[in-house]
C-alpha cells in the first residue's frame, strides 16, 4: 500500500516537473527513481552523496566548485537537495539553454553571493583550476596576470568586477567563456552517458521504460 501511495506521489510530482523542465515525463520519472535509489532510506540528498555523483558521473574534481554546484542546486538553502531541487537543477545542468547555463555558472562563480564576480573571487577560482608547474618561480603572478586579462576582456562597464550583465554579454560573444573560471557543467559525453544510464535495452530501442539501477547495485 505504501509503495502505491509513493508511486502515485511521484506521478503527481512528475506531472508538475516535466512542464517546467527540459525533460519529458518519463525522463522525470526515471530521474526520480534514480534519486530515490541514491538517497534511500532517506528522502533527500546530502552534500557528500551529491559530490560523489559529480565526481563519478560528471568527471568533476574541484572541491570548491563541486560545493558551489551543490549550493546552486539547493534552491531553498536548507543544505539538502530534495526531489524537486534534483530535477530542476539537472534540467539546467544537462539540457539548459545558453541563458539558463549562463545564470547557473554565474551563480557558481559568485562565491560570496553579492551578484558580482570580483577580482579576488576570480583569483581564488583560477588558483584551483590552473595546474601549477613545478618550474614556476611565482605561479600566483601568472594567475594574477591571467585574471587581469580576463577582467579586461569581460568587464564591459570597466568597474573592476563582473556583473551578471558583463558575464552574459561576454558569454554571448564567445561561448567558451561560459566556464572561464573552472568546470561547473558536464561535458557532452558525460551528459549523454548519464541520460543513457536511465534506460534499459528496451528503452534504448524505443520499446518502453524501466527503472534506474545505481552503479553499485547488481542487476
Amino acid at each position: 500500500m505504501a509503495s502505491i501511495v509513493a508511486r502515485k506521489s511521484q506521478e503527481k510530482l512528475a506531472d508538475s516537473l516535466f512542464k517546467k523542465t527540459h525533460f519529458c515525463k518519463q525522463e522525470v520519472l526515471n530521474l526520480l527513481s534514480m534519486f530515490s535509489e541514491e538517497v534511500k532510506p532517506k528522502d533527500k540528498m546530502d552534500r557528500t552523496s551529491f559530490r560523489e555523483i559529480l565526481r563519478t558521473r560528471f568527471s568533476m574534481t574541484d572541491d570548491m566548485l563541486m560545493d558551489r554546484v551543490y549550493r546552486a542546486f539547493d534552491k531553498d538553502t536548507d543544505s539538502f537537495i530534495k526531489m524537486e531541487d534534483w530535477i530542476v537543477g539537472l534540467s539546467v545542468f544537462l539540457r539548459g539553454t545558453l541563458e539558463e547555463k549562463t545564470k547557473f555558472c554565474f551563480e557558481v562563480y559568485d562565491l560570496n553571493g553579492d551578484n558580482y564576480i570580483s577580482k579576488e573571487e576570480i583569483m581564488q577560482l583560477l588558483k584551483n583550476t590552473i595546474i601549477k608547474q613545478p618550474t614556476e618561480e611565482d605561479p600566483d603572478e601568472g594567475i594574477r596576470e591571467l585574471g587581469e586579462i580576463i577582467i579586461k576582456t569581460m568587464d564591459g562597464d570597466h568597474d573592476g568586477k563582473l556583473s551578471y550583465s558583463d558575464f552574459k554579454t561576454a558569454v554571448e560573444g564567445d561561448h567558451l567563456l561560459l566556464e572561464a573560471f573552472g568546470q561547473c557543467l558536464p561535458t557532452e559525453e558525460d551528459t549523454d552517458k548519464f541520460i543513457d544510464e536511465l534506460k534499459d535495452d528496451k528503452e534504448k530501442q524505443g520499446k518502453g521504460p524501466s527503472s534506474y539501477k545505481p552503479k553499485n547495485e547488481k542487476k
